[in-house]
């Protein structure tokens, strides 16, 4: 039994990792000032169904009021720190840059300090498969170089993972990164793909299909995602031992750091999640075919063989399944 302290405890795959936590024995602190980046009632929603829950609490508290959340650490000093909270969003990084430094850089750099002045033993922090950027080279692995982000959010989460190992080297607190991919499952945020095109077909309304639908993406379905934080918790990382500067490893460090893909090494066609998911409603939907938005890219596929080798896990959970737990969750929510 250990204490972890879960930053976006209200979050999608925070409130996910919660429950998974609970369900083994461990306690949890949230940290989530249930922000309305979207619809804060979802955030309420998923938050009573923990807050019943023994073992848990949490403090409507923001990354970025530093004093706050260091007296949360000297009050509850956790164990193992899982940091999820963050201004997400390709699309809305574009319109509110500020919001991304606040949350993502100010903020992740309270939860750094914050970690080292208490002793924290393992910080995992969300980054995410955003950070690829303008990197063709398929699937994207840990160990390619990632310095062309196209979108502001993709380079506050690059930012995060050399904060990370600046604090890995100077102090030894030992840090790992995971790049998430495409998170869908039941409770997802309203704000991505699966959850807009539900609600727009259930309604009768046309669906914003981009790039002309010409897109491949590694959904991931929550469980695996969250079943892959859990595990790469329980493993501290360690200095590598081989890791030289002459021919630098962007995944691992001579500093207790790590960075892993979280994602389901098997890109499915938009198109083919549409019909997916079409199925499940009984619905066809009515398609708006349109280009690009910037800062997005064509596709993502995950190499997850260091994931698999060091904690034993390949998340697998197929388009199908995932996709029609999700429908009958949110027919079930919104008494549709």
């Amino acid at each position: 039994m250990s204490k972890y302290l879960v930053t976006g405890a209200a979050g999608f795959i925070g409130f996910h990792l919660t429950h998974k936590l609970l369900d083994r024995g461990d306690t949890v602190v949230g940290v989530d000032i249930v922000n309305d980046y979207y619809d804060p009632t979802l955030k309420e929603a998923r938050l009573a169904k923990s807050n019943a829950r023994e073992g848990f609490k949490n403090y409507k508290v923001a990354l970025e009021d530093r004093d706050a959340l260091y007296q949360v650490f000297k009050d509850e000093k956790p164990d193992v720190v899982v940091n999820l909270a963050a201004q997400a969003g390709v699309r809305y990084s574009l319109t509110n840059p500020h919001a991304y430094v606040d949350s993502n850089l100010v903020g992740f750099v309270n939860i750094l300090e914050a970690c080292r002045h208490n002793e924290t033993k393992h910080l995992v922090y969300a980054s995410s498969s955003s950070v690829y950027g303008a990197n063709k080279t398929m699937p994207f692995s840990i160990h390619h170089s990632v310095d062309h982000p196209v979108s502001l959010y993709a380079a506050s989460k690059k930012a995060n993972e050399l904060m990370a190992h600046t604090y890995s080297h100077l102090y030894g607190l030992p840090t790992t990164g995971l790049r998430f991919f495409t998170v869908y499952g039941p409770w997802g945020r309203p704000d991505m793909a699966l959850f807009l095109f539900t609600k727009a077909i259930l309604e009768g309304r046309p669906i914003d299909v981009f790039n002309y639908g010409k897109m491949r993406r590694d959904f991931t379905y929550v469980d695996d995602i969250v079943e892959g934080v859990v595990r790469v918790s329980d493993n501290v990382p360690q200095p590598n031992p081989n890791w030289s500067a002459d021919d630098a490893d962007p995944g691992s460090s001579h500093a207790p750091y790590k960075l892993y893909n979280i994602g389901n090494n098997e890109p499915v066609e938009l198109m083919y999640m549409i019909e997916t998911l079409e199925k499940c409603l009984g619905k066809t939907a009515e398609k708006n075919m349109m280009p690009m938005q910037p800062g997005d890219v064509p596709a993502t596929y995950a190499d997850v063989e260091d994931l698999v080798r060091d904690v034993g896990f390949s998340p697998a959970t197929p388009i199908e399944t995932g996709v029609a737990n999700f429908v009958e969750w949110y027919r079930g929510y919104y008494n549709v």
